[in-house]
C-alpha cells in the first residue's frame, strides 16, 4: 500500500518560484532513484529531475540552473525548488519512485507515481 503525495503546485507569474514536495509511505522496499516528470498538454511525458541512490543527479537540460531536486532519507521525501519559472514550464509534474525487492528469488522492481500537482506559468 504505498502511497505518493504530492503538494506545492499552482499559479505563478514568469520569473518567479515554487517548490514542490512529494511524500512517500508504505512498504517501498530499496530505493534505486526518486524524481520527477512532467507533462505539458498535448506533450509526452518527460523527466525534469533524478536523484540516485548514490547521489548523483540527472536534470533535464532545459531545467538546468533553474530546478533543484533533493531528498530527505528519513522522511522518505523528494523536492523540486523551481525557480526563474517559465511559460513553458507549464504541466501537470508527477513525483516517481523507483524501487525493487531483493530475496532469494528473482528480483523485483517497482515503480510509483504521485498523483500529479498542477503547475502554471502565466506570461
Amino acid at each position: 500500500q504505498v502511497q505518493l503525495v504530492e503538494s506545492g503546485g499552482g499559479l505563478v507569474q514568469a520569473g518567479g518560484s515554487l517548490r514542490l514536495s512529494c511524500a512517500a509511505s508504505g512498504s517501498i522496499f530499496s530505493i534505486n532513484a526518486m524524481g520527477w516528470y512532467r507533462q505539458a498538454p498535448g506533450k509526452q511525458r518527460e523527466l525534469v529531475a533524478a536523484i540516485f541512490s548514490g547521489g548523483s543527479i540527472n536534470y533535464a537540460d532545459s531545467v538546468k540552473g533553474r530546478f533543484t531536486i533533493s531528498r530527505d532519507n528519513v522522511k522518505i521525501t523528494v523536492y523540486l525548488q523551481m525557480n526563474s519559472l517559465k511559460p513553458e514550464d507549464t504541466a501537470v509534474y508527477y513525483c516517481n519512485v523507483k524501487s525493487s525487492r531483493y530475496g532469494q528469488g528473482p528480483r523485483i522492481d517497482y515503480d510509483y507515481w504521485g498523483q500529479g500537482t498542477q503547475v502554471t506559468v502565466s506570461s
